[in-house]
């Protein structure tokens, strides 16, 4: 039977195939973020099973001016929605902007939207499954304590809708080709240098990362909450 599937930061990269492997299933698949031409252009590459939707996750506003687009029972909800600040200015301003920034883009983004739907996660068979960062073990500042924030926020998730047979759980990518997130940092010699860090020699492929996705959000991984699934090709091991 087809299920309901919100997927935020759908339009690109490793959120577009998720949304991929979500419609190719079957399923009703809703995408989220903020740029209409990306959303929409997406959804129709995806097929008449995907509906984008326009909307800044971080703004609680724009959540709720949302909330009657969405499904009104939701099976799947993929909160892959996230970005880092890139430039760096000093002084105290600069950083709290950055800070704050990066906050608002990956943890914001999650919690605002799970929270404001979480009483249309279907009863039984929910899932939950939030796409956080290699980052969030290795460090990176302000991103990657944002990202750890994720790791916190879910096992808190996680005892609160387990009651209800929900399950909310972690994927956590190393180095992905195919996206936006590095831009041109990620030429030859960067991927050579962060594939050397794997223990399988190459980076990771987006299609790889939607598959653990999947898998979470499947029948089969019912008995599996307030876990992280690290999907980095053993460049750290999972802790």
């Amino acid at each position: 039977m087809a299920r309901n599937v919100v997927v935020t930061g759908g339009g690109t990269g490793i959120g577009f195939e998720i949304a991929r492997r979500f419609a190719e299933a079957g399923d009703r698949v809703v995408i989220v973020g903020r740029r209409r031409a990306v959303l929409e252009a997406a959804a129709a590459s995806l097929g008449r099973s995907v509906t984008p939707l326009v909307c800044d996750l971080a703004d609680p506003d724009a959540v709720e001016a949302a909330l009657g687009a969405l499904p009104s029972r939701i099976d799947v909800l993929v909160n892959n929605a996230g970005s880092r600040e890139t430039g760096f200015v000093a002084g105290p301003h600069a950083l709290l902007a950055r800070w704050r920034g990066d906050f608002e883009r990956n943890v914001l983004t999650a919690v605002l939207l799970t929270e404001s739907v979480r009483d249309r996660l279907t009863q039984g068979s929910g899932r939950v499954v939030t796409v956080s960062s290699i980052a969030a073990l290795r460090g990176a500042g302000s991103y990657g304590a944002a990202k750890a924030s994720l790791h916190a926020w879910n096992n808190f998730l996680a005892a609160q809708v387990g009651p209800s047979g929900i399950t909310a759980n972690i994927v956590a990518p190393g180095t992905v080709a195919g996206t936006e997130f590095f831009g041109p940092r990620l030429d030859e010699a960067e991927v050579s240098r962060r594939a050397a860090r794997t223990l399988l020699g190459r980076i990771g492929e987006t299609g790889e990362v939607a598959a653990a996705v999947f898998f979470l959000a499947s029948a089969d991984a019912g008995f599996i909450t307030g876990e992280i699934l690290h999907c980095n090709g053993g460049e750290m091991l999972g802790h």
